[in-house]
């Protein structure tokens, strides 16, 4: 009998195990660009830390293994920023983004109180605009990102949240 992936809150004790994760999940982006200097890959486990200390962080695990992550803040101007989703190479395909990312939104609104929610991904990620498109986020813009990679812009309103949990 298998075993089920479960979403949760991530702990301090989920740090290094996140920091792995996001380095080898984001690979696949920096290839595609030719830029192993994004930020998901010169992210410092320090600041992994305090993310966790900060920000609303949830993994996704299989036992005791993390196998996908997402985190998310309240910006300025009232939305919440998604950032950093990602999910084991050999899970992709199962939900399990759109799982992380329905319990960061709900979590941003709920309990944080966002307007909307508001995040990037690379021009060329086909997979991760489909995925975003798919679970309501629309294209609002592009911009530039640390790295020098172009963004496209995606945001939804919170109170959309509810319609496509």
């Amino acid at each position: 009998m298998g075993m089920s992936v479960t979403i949760s809150v991530a702990t301090e004790q989920d740090a290094e195990q996140i920091f792995r994760l996001q380095y080898l999940c984001f690979q696949g982006e920096a290839a595609l660009y030719g830029n192993y200097r994004i930020a998901p890959l010169v992210q410092t486990l320090d600041s992994v830390r305090q993310e966790l200390a900060s920000d609303c962080v949830y993994v996704a695990r299989l036992g005791e293994e993390v196998v996908g992550s997402v985190r998310g803040t309240i910006t300025e101007d009232g939305a919440a920023s998604i950032g950093r989703l990602c999910v084991h190479p050999r899970l992709q395909g199962h939900g399990i983004g759109a799982r992380l990312l329905r319990a960061a939104e709900s979590a941003l609104a709920g309990e944080r109180g966002a307007t909307k929610f508001r995040l990037f991904t690379g021009h060329r990620s086909e997979g991760n605009l489909r995925l975003y498109r798919r679970v309501g986020y629309r294209t609002v813009g592009t911009s530039q990102g640390s790295d020098g990679v172009p963004m496209i812009v995606l945001e939804k309103p919170a109170d959309e949240f509810a319609t496509t949990a």
